[in-house]
């Protein structure tokens, strides 16, 4: 486990070295491989959970059993926090992308130490006012931008967390199947296909296996606008 990767997590931002690695010690690891589920909708809210490597998607299931894929997680990020803050049965379903590490600790243990440490508390809702924010953007996205838009600000979104230079671009491995990047942006497989392909022939990206490497990232931000 890479301890200083773990750090940017809001759970320990706000801590000196000794005391984040105190708790780190304390938290229960796992080790899930891809497909598997780490919590269903609708399950009580007993953990917070800290990804140490690899990545998470969190999801949710309509009626009809349709899946909105929300967000994609990765090494240093956290999720299952708002059932501290709002107890209740999970709101998404939290499935594993590729090969994934993560600490979790318990509402109660996690209270506790909340109570030594307040200033954490508000780092975590800090975190949960930007996970808002970024949700509060996909719902105006949805409205006002059309699908190349959301494929491109979606690509730039994932770059910033996943995205590794390279000596021929930015190389984003999202790990994310053709029909996941789709519930993504919130648009069909073949729609997004069809925006993918036209940024690869204008020479903005270039598509490999469950990968994409960005050449272009002024034309893209501008596309995402």
């Amino acid at each position: 486990m890479d301890r200083h990767i773990v750090m940017r997590a809001p759970l320990f931002a706000a801590l000196d070295e000794e005391t984040a690695w105190r708790l780190m010690d304390s938290m229960s690891p796992h080790q899930l491989s891809r497909g598997d589920v780490v919590f269903d909708e609708g399950d009580p809210g007993d953990s917070l959970y800290v990804i140490t490597s690899g990545k998470v998607k969190l999801a949710r299931t309509s009626g009809d059993g349709r899946e909105s894929l929300l967000s994609v997680l990765g090494p240093g990020e956290m999720f299952g926090e708002l059932s501290l803050f709002d107890p209740g049965p999970r709101l998404t379903t939290a499935y594993v992308v590729s090969d994934t590490e993560f600490i979790a600790l318990g509402n109660e243990a996690l209270r506790d130490f909340l109570t030594d440490h307040p200033e954490v508390a508000m780092r975590m809702l800090a975190g949960l006012a930007r996970r808002l924010r970024r949700s509060n953007e996909g719902i105006s996205d949805l409205v006002f931008t059309d699908v190349p838009g959301r494929v491109a600000k979606a690509l730039l979104d994932l770059s910033d967390r996943f995205g590794k230079r390279t000596e021929t671009g930015l190389l984003v491995a999202h790990d994310l199947t053709q029909e996941e990047l789709a519930q993504l942006v919130g648009a069909s497989r073949e729609t997004v296909n069809k925006a993918l392909a036209d940024f690869a022939h204008r020479g903005w990206i270039t598509l490999g296996a469950k990968s994409v490497t960005l050449l272009d990232l002024d034309r893209l931000k501008r596309r995402a606008r």
